[in-house]
């Protein structure tokens, strides 16, 4: 199942900040929530911790299932790269990571909302699946008839557009569309997650 708590407690779980707007959350409270919080030491977590929590965190950020993630780890082991880069680039290029990595959601759970209720299209298509993954070349808009809808005025404006678009997307603010234009590499992918303990939690 996925998460539908606080989101900013999955970033005081997982010790980093998952979003921007946990950023500040985070710096007021960077420990773990809960009535023990402040006396946990993550430094005295065991290897199993330390895989699981890596992993947990790929999870929270990306926002899906233990059962997609599963999933989506089964086809990365079926590339010819490494497993923990290829499964990092297969999230990247979900629908929902895309349309917040350009800049069109201020969150991954706005992205995956704005999808589910229809407001997306992929070359003229819409599409309503936030796990669907988008090919290079392949164009994605905002639709016509949601346009005028507030979040998508602000994301004309740029207003929750990063100061440097990742390299591997190429975007048109004020014209709500973006286009993948080439396949990311894990380098490229602004992602706070150790995925070489991915990879040993999932081979263990």
């Amino acid at each position: 199942m996925r998460y539908t708590g606080p989101k900013v407690r999955l970033s005081r779980r997982a010790g980093v900040p998952l979003t921007r707007k946990a950023v500040r959350y985070f710096e007021q409270r960077p420990y773990p929530p809960g009535e023990h919080g402040r006396k946990t030491n993550r430094r005295n977590t065991g290897d199993y911790g330390l895989r699981l929590l890596e992993k947990q965190k790929l999870r929270w950020y990306y926002d899906v299932s233990e059962r997609q993630l599963r999933r989506y780890w089964d086809l990365a082991v079926r590339k010819p790269g490494a497993s923990g880069a290829e499964l990092v680039t297969i999230l990247e290029t979900r629908l929902a990571s895309l349309v917040l990595r350009a800049g069109f959601a201020p969150s991954i759970y706005a992205a995956r909302q704005y999808i589910s209720h229809g407001h997306i299209a992929v070359d003229g298509r819409k599409v309503d699946i936030p796990s669907y993954l988008v090919k290079p070349g392949q164009i994605i808009t905002v639709r016509e008839r949601s346009r005028r809808m507030q979040p998508f005025v602000a994301a004309a404006e740029g207003v929750h557009a990063d100061e440097r678009l990742a390299p591997y997307l190429s975007a048109d603010h004020a014209d709500l569309r973006f286009t993948l234009v080439s396949r990311p590499e894990r380098e490229q992918i602004a992602v706070p997650v150790d995925e070489q303990l991915v990879v040993e939690f999932y081979s263990r």
